[in-house]
C-alpha cells in the first residue's frame, strides 16, 4: 500500500462516526475489490464488507480471500457473514477470527439469541455482532436476539423480510417490523436499529424512506452504493433548528423558566437531551 492511500486512510478514520451512532451503513460486495478503498475514503459512517448475499457459493472462498487480502493491506471494515444455518457461517468465522482488520461482523438472517451468542463466542468474545433481522420469525425475537450477549445494534432485512411475509414495501406495512426492532433495541438497552436499504438511485425515494424510519426512532440505515450515505447522513441526523429548539429549551429548564409545567414537558425534556446527544455525535450546530 502505498503512504498516499495510507494517509487517506487514517484521517478517514480519524474523522468517521463510531459503530454505537453510525448513521449510513454501506454494503460492498466481497467479490468487488475495486470498491474496498472507494467506499472506505467514501461518506458513509461505516463500511460493511459483504461475503453472503448475491455471492454464488461456488464464489464464497474467494470473497473470503479478498476480504483478508485487504485487511491484510491495513483495511479495516464490517463484515457481513453468511448465516448460521450454512456450512459457509462456520467457516466465515473460521477465516475472521484474530484478523485485525475486522471491526465487527453482521450476521444474516438472525433469528434467535442463541445464533448471536455462538457468533460472538466463535469470535473471541471480543467481536460485536449486529444482528441482520430478516424474517417474521426474527422480527418475533427480536427482544431475545436484542439481549444477546455480543449483539450491538439490531439491523433491518427489510428485503428478505418481505419476501418471506408477502408484505408491501411501504411505510404503513414496514412499521410494524420497524417499531418491534426500536422497542427491542430500547429493551436490549442498543442504540436504535438500523433500517433496511432504498433500493435504487432515486434521491427523493431514499429521503422519504429515511424519514420514515426516524419517525419510527431508527437511527441508521443500510446502502448500497457510494452516492447514498450523504442523504441517509443528512436525514438521520438532527437538523440545525431541531438542535436550536432544543438548546432552548434546555437553557430555559436549567434556569427555572416557565418550560416545564406539564404532562407533556417530560417527554419534550428527553427529545430535547437526545437531540443535543446526537447534534455532538454529528457536529450539528444550531442556526
Amino acid at each position: 500500500m502505498n503512504a498516499e492511500l495510507e494517509a487517506r486512510r487514517v484521517e478517514r478514520e480519524s474523522s468517521r462516526v463510531i459503530s454505537a451512532h453510525a448513521r449510513s451503513w454501506q454494503l460492498v460486495s466481497a467479490l468487488r475489490v475495486e470498491d474496498f478503498d472507494v467506499a472506505h475514503l467514501g461518506r458513509a459512517d461505516q463500511v460493511i464488507l459483504d461475503m453472503e448475499d448475491a455471492i454464488d457459493d461456488r464464489l464464497k472462498q474467494q470473497a473470503r480471500d479478498h476480504v483478508l487480502e485487504w485487511f491484510a493491506g491495513g483495511g479495516k471494515a464490517w463484515v457481513r457473514v453468511n448465516d448460521v444455518t450454512t456450512p459457509f457461517w462456520s467457516d466465515d468465522l473460521s477465516a475472521l477470527a484474530g484478523s485485525p482488520g475486522v471491526l465487527g461482523v453482521m450476521l444474516a438472517k438472525t433469528e434467535s439469541a442463541e445464533q448471536v451468542s455462538v457468533t460472538h463466542h466463535r469470535l473471541g468474545g471480543h467481536v460485536p455482532v449486529i444482528p441482520l433481522v430478516e424474517s417474521a420469525l426474527g422480527i418475533e425475537e427480536a427482544t431475545s436476539i436484542a439481549r444477546a450477549p455480543g449483539a450491538h445494534r439490531l439491523a433491518f432485512g427489510s428485503g428478505d423480510y418481505r419476501k418471506d411475509t408477502g408484505t408491501a414495501n411501504e411505510a404503513v406495512a414496514m412499521a410494524y417490523p420497524r417499531t418491534r426492532l426500536v422497542l427491542a433495541s430500547r429493551i436490549g438497552g442498543l442504540t436504535g436499529p438500523i433500517d433496511g436499504p432504498t433500493v435504487g438511485s432515486v434521491h427523493s425515494l431514499l429521503r422519504e424512506q429515511s424519514e420514515d424510519a426516524v419517525v419510527l426512532g431508527m437511527t441508521g440505515k443500510l446502502c448500497l452504493d457510494h452516492e447514498q450515505p450523504a442523504v441517509i447522513n443528512e436525514e438521520f441526523s438532527p437538523s440545525p433548528a431541531d438542535v436550536a429548539w432544543a438548546v432552548d429549551f434546555l437553557e430555559k429548564f436549567e434556569a427555572g423558566g416557565r418550560v416545564i409545567r406539564d404532562g407533556s414537558d417530560k417527554p419534550r425534556l428527553a427529545r430535547a437531551e437526545l437531540i443535543t446527544r446526537r447534534a455532538s455525535y454529528f457536529h450539528v450546530d444550531p442556526r
